[in-house]
């Protein structure tokens, strides 16, 4: 466990004291990434691939064949 668990008294909440704990800290999360705007490059990028992608949708890699196969190459 981890010590800041102990010390500031998480381990002692229920389990849905502490799902709510942790719905708490991600809205903090997310509101912070959304505080924070992509880069002028970062946005080019984004567009970049956006374009790429629409223009040949085809050519995407479903997920679940990405995760097949990393699990295959992991003996999964």
């Amino acid at each position: 466990m981890h010590p800041l668990l102990h010390s500031l008294g998480i381990d002692r909440l229920t389990t849905e004291e502490r799902i709510e704990l942790a719905d708490a800290i991600w809205e903090t999360i997310d509101a912070d990434l959304d505080a924070s705007p992509l880069s002028e490059a970062q946005r080019r990028e984004v567009d970049r691939r956006l374009a790429v992608h629409q223009q040949n949708p085809e050519a995407a890699i479903p997920w679940e064949e990405i995760e097949a196969e990393t699990l295959r190459r992991l003996g999964r």
